[in-house]
C-alpha cells in the first residue's frame, strides 16, 4: 500500500514559542508548494528521549532541535554525521525509514553561509578570527572556520576554563584571550563573531570595549533579537562589514527542509521578510 501521509516537522525545545522556525518552513512549504507541516514542540528535559522516539510512529520525517537539547539529542540518536560528533550537539534529526534517528548539526554550515552571503568578500585567508563566547554556539562556529580553512582563532569567555576546554578539543589554531583583555584581540581580528548572548533583548549589555576594531573588519553577532546590536551598530560605525545574526538561522534550516520536503529552498530577501514579519 502506497505511503500517502503528508510529511511532518518540528522544532523541540524549552522554551519554544519564541522560535521563529515555524515562520521560516511555513513560508517555504508555500513557497515550494511542498505538502507538509512544521510545528514547534515544547518539551522539559526529563521527557525528550520518549518524544523523540515517539514522533515518526506519528509521521514526522524529522526534527529541528534547540536548546537546552542539542546535547541530548545527539546522544539520544542511533547514527550522527561527523560535524554533529565534533561539535558534540545536534540541532536536525533525520527520522530514516529503517527506524534510526540520523543527527546532524547545520549550525556551522548555517554560520558561514550567511557570513559569505552577508560579506561576499569574505574568505578564511583574510587573516585572524576573533571569537568572543565559548558555549555550544562558539563549538559550531570554531569548528566550520577551522573546517573552511582559518588558520588563527582568539576566543575569550568570561569563565576561563570553558575557552580552554574549546582549545584543548580544537588544538594550537587556538589562542585564548582573558575575557577583561578581550576588547585587545579585535585590533589584530580580520573577522569578529559574538557567539554570546550578550546584547540579546532582556540579557545583559554588550560591554567589550570595541575601540580596536579597524575598517573592512568582518563582524557578525549571532543574536537576532534586536537584529542590529550594539556591536553591529559601533561596527558599522568604525566602517566594518556587519552581518546580522538572522542569517544564520535561515541557512541552518535549508539542510533540514531538503531532507525532510524534498527541495532545497533559498534564502533570499523574501524568506528574511517572512520570519520578520
Amino acid at each position: 500500500m502506497t505511503d500517502i501521509r503528508i510529511p511532518l516537522a518540528g522544532v523541540i525545545g524549552n522554551p519554544i514559542a519564541q522560535s521563529r522556525s515555524p515562520q521560516l518552513f511555513r513560508h517555504w512549504l508555500k513557497t515550494y508548494n511542498r505538502a507538509g507541516f512544521y510545528i514547534p514542540i515544547h518539551v522539559i528535559e526529563g521527557n525528550l528521549e520518549d518524544v523523540i522516539r515517539t514522533l515518526p510512529k506519528m509521521g514526522f520525517v524529522g526534527c529541528n532541535v534547540t536548546a537546552p537539547h542539542k546535547v541530548d539529542a545527539l546522544n539520544i540518536s542511533d547514527l550522527a554525521t561527523d560535524r554533529a560528533t565534533l561539535i558534540g550537539a545536534a540541532n536536525t534529526l533525520i527520522f530514516r525509514k529503517d527506524g534510526k534517528i540520523h543527527a546532524d548539526n547545520t549550525d556551522g554550515y548555517g554560520f558561514i553561509a550567511n557570513l559569505k552571503q552577508g560579506a561576499p568578500g569574505w574568505a578564511p585567508s583574510i587573516g585572524p578570527a576573533a571569537v568572543l563566547g565559548a558555549g555550544g554556539a562558539a563549538r559550531a562556529v570554531i569548528a566550520s572556520l577551522i573546517d573552511v580553512g582559518v588558520q588563527e582563532i582568539f576566543l575569550s569567555n568570561r569563565t576561563r576554563p570553558k575557552a580552554e576546554a574549546l582549545k584543548s578539543s580544537f588544538g594550537t589554531k587556538i589562542t585564548v584571550v582573558d575575557w577583561v583583555q578581550a576588547g585587545n584581540m579585535l585590533e589584530d581580528a580580520a573577522t569578529v563573531i559574538n557567539t554570546t548572548s550578550l546584547g540579546m533583548t532582556g540579557k545583559p549589555q554588550f560591554r567589550v570595549p570595541l575601540d580596536g576594531l579597524r575598517r573592512g573588519t568582518v563582524v557578525t553577532d549571532l543574536v537576532y533579537s534586536p537584529l542590529k546590536t550594539r556591536l553591529l551598530v559601533e561596527a558599522e560605525a568604525a566602517g566594518c562589514v556587519v552581518v546580522d545574526g538572522l542569517g544564520m538561522l535561515l541557512h541552518q534550516a535549508v539542510p533540514g527542509f531538503e531532507r525532510w520536503f524534498g527541495v532545497r529552498p533559498e534564502v533570499d530577501v523574501d524568506t528574511r521578510a517572512a520570519v520578520l514579519a
